[in-house]
Parts: structure tokens; sequence; C-alpha cells
């Protein structure tokens, strides 16, 4: 089979690898479509390796066909899942763990399916499972356009809390509102302190940190919880450490890619029962910026690396049911 290698030169190169070899617990998965992740850019450039176990390429979660299940498993051939993967979906095939596979919700398409797994299960690990997420929870969620952004904020909307955001465009802007944002700070124009003087936090999902976040950590409400996911506008900051006692907050670092897979089978199974129907109905939605054929993975890649995107990217390898675009096979 092939997967997207990294060269030496840190180029994408479609390369013929061994075709992977299921154990007696895995499901082998076609691979129709993979999501991209900012995981992935670290991942290329030598940052963020796959854990052990898993292969080398990039991919966190994708969608397919199941090519191969274990008799006990409630997989069958055929069946159309998606999964999230430790690595591996830059591929045709991967094999995963059965219980990190999910049927793709129903009356979604394989794309849409590929763009679920990651983003979901990392903003409930972190606002549900690490910060005890409970209605009428105000929750402060950084980059709100992003991919996770936009889980987190319908995520934390269909839980009953609260949503304050960040963004750096008007237009990004009123793209969060209509995922029910109640309050947006544009980053570039606006003072998030002082809108978190006025509206203090419990909860804080960051991918950004920088220099700032000190000063929004002494805002938040009384034992409120900063989790930090990512560390894009630098890792250094400075905390007033006696307004943190005094007020009992919590800092929590936190990745989901280094959790067990038990750990992540259970956030997948509550995913499951408490959103697909909310997917299957609309009122959560996977969104999905573009999507191109995997031999366009360079200009994907440069998609994310230039923020252009309002929602997910997402790798084709398989003409799916509602896209007419050109595949690489």
């Amino acid at each position: 089979m092939h997967a997207m290698l990294v060269d030496a030169s840190k180029k994408l190169v479609w390369s013929e690898v061994p075709a992977p070899e299921p154990r007696a617990d895995e499901v082998l998965i076609d691979i129709h479509a993979v999501a991209l992740n900012r995981a992935d850019l670290m991942q290329r450039a030598g940052e963020y390796p796959s854990p052990p176990g898993w292969p080398e390429w990039m991919g966190l979660e994708v969608a397919g066909v199941v090519l191969k299940a274990p008799a006990q498993s409630r997989w069958r051939t055929g069946d159309k899942v998606c999964a999230l993967l430790g690595g591996g979906g830059y591929a045709e095939q991967v094999a995963v763990p059965a219980d990190m596979v999910l049927p793709v919700p129903k009356g979604l398409s394989m794309v849409e399916g590929a763009a679920i797994p990651e983003a979901f299960a990392t903003s409930y690990l972190n606002l549900c499972i690490e910060a005890g997420m409970k209605a009428g929870d105000a929750v402060l969620i950084q980059a709100g356009a992003s991919g996770l952004g936009m889980a987190a904020i319908q995520l934390a909307k269909a839980f009953g809390a609260k949503v304050m955001t960040t963004v750096g465009s008007p237009e990004k802007a009123e793209f969060v509102r209509k995922l029910g944002a109640d309050i947006v700070v544009n980053r570039k124009t606006d003072d998030l302190a002082a809108v978190m003087d006025k509206h203090p936090v419990d909860i804080a999902m960051d991918c950004v940190v920088g220099t700032g976040m000190g000063t929004y950590v002494e805002r938040m409400a009384r034992g409120g919880r900063w989790i930090v996911i990512a560390t894009l506008a630098g890792a250094r900051t400075e905390i007033d450490m006696n307004v943190f006692f005094r007020k009992g907050l919590k800092l929590i670092g936190s990745t989901l890619r280094s959790r067990t897979s038990g750990m992540k089978a259970k956030i997948l199974a509550d995913l499951e029962a408490q959103l697909w129907g909310k997917f299957s109905s609309g009122e959560i939605k996977a969104i999905v910026y573009k999507t191109l054929p995997m031999a366009k993975a360079e200009e994907a890649h440069g998609i994310l690396q230039k923020q252009q995107n309002l929602g997910k990217v997402v790798l084709t390898l398989r003409e799916a049911e509602d896209a007419n675009i050109p595949f690489i096979r």
C-alpha cells in the first residue's frame, strides 16, 4: 500500500510501505478520507512523533470502510466507520483497536465523518473530563474558528454552557456567533482581559498561551480551571500566584494523543452515546472548510499553516458519494 511520508527535506512523498497486519483486537480500515490537524504540521517538522505502536506517518482521524474485523466485535466487513488514531491516517489503510472505531453518524458523508473524532474527543476530554463542565458554566475557548474551536463551541453549547471565544477577524467572529458563541473577542482589536473582568469564566480551553495568559488566568471566576492543550503563541507567561491560590484556581496541562487506548475508547463511547444523534439531526455539525485529494497534501498543509480555514481541511483517497473531485487512486 501507499502512505504519505516526510523526506529529509520535509517534503511530503506518496510512498510504498508495508500493508498493516491487524492484530486480533484491531479493525482494518480502507481509508476514504483523513482530516488534518495542526499536530500534523508539528509531526512533519519532527516535533510530535506518533506514539509507540502507531505508524510513523501523520493522520489522527479518518473515515472509511471496514475490510477486516475481530469476530467478536460490533464491526462487519463493509461498515462505514470513522476512527481516532495515534498516527497513520495519511495512507490507504490503517489498523485500529476496535473500540477506537465509531460508525459514521447516520446521514453524514465520509468527509464529514473524518472531521469528527479528534476535535470532538479533544473537546470532550478537556471540557467534560478534565474541567468537569456542567450546564451554566462560563467557558472560554481560544481560537474559536479553528477546527477544534468549532467543535468545542458546539459541544459546550449542547451541554448547556455559556461560551466566550477568541478569533482573529470579523469574518471569523460572525462565523462563531452562528455556531452559538455568546461572547466573541477579536484578539486584534479587543482587550480579552477587560472582557473577562466583566465576564469571568469558570473554564478555559487554551491552545494559544503566550505572554498574556497569566493576566487572563487571574481574571477567572473562583475555582476556575485553565486547561492548556497547545502553545501556539509561545510557551512562557507569568502568573500572580497570590491571586492563583486565593481564588483556588487550577492550571491543567492536557493532550489527547498521549492517553491510553482505553481512555480514548471511553471518550469515544461517550461521544457516540451523547452526540451522534445530534450530528444526524444537524444540531451539531462537522464543519469542513475544504476537501482536497491526497495528491494535494502540500496545498492542504499550506491552508493550515496560513490559518486560512474556517473548519476542517480533509484529504480524500476515494471518491465519496457526495463529492465530485479528482482523487489519487
